[in-house]
């Protein structure tokens, strides 16, 4: 059962990091989950365990993990979009 709470509290966190930073993440909801947990490990890295916690997750590091993630994630995209454009 934690695992699956797991899954679903990385959801949201890659989805709400997603929306704070206006960039979609690839994947969809897969890519939601996947942002999410690493984004936790990568928070709880940073900043430790710290705030609410729920499944395991502390989510005020979580958050500020995804979001990073998804920034940087954003930003390798969009120099390999560009990138591509220009071999073409």
């Amino acid at each position: 059962m934690e695992f699956l709470w797991y899954l679903i509290i990385g959801g949201v966190i890659g989805w709400l990091a997603g929306l704070i930073t206006g960039r979609d993440i690839p994947g969809g909801i897969i890519g939601n989950i996947i942002a999410g947990i690493i984004g936790a490990w990568l928070g709880g890295l940073l900043l430790g365990s710290w705030g609410p916690e729920v499944g395991d997750i502390h989510l005020i590091p979580a958050l500020i993990g995804a979001i990073v993630l998804v920034l940087i994630v954003s930003a390798i995209m969009r120099m390999m979009r560009s990138r591509d454009r220009g071999h073409s």
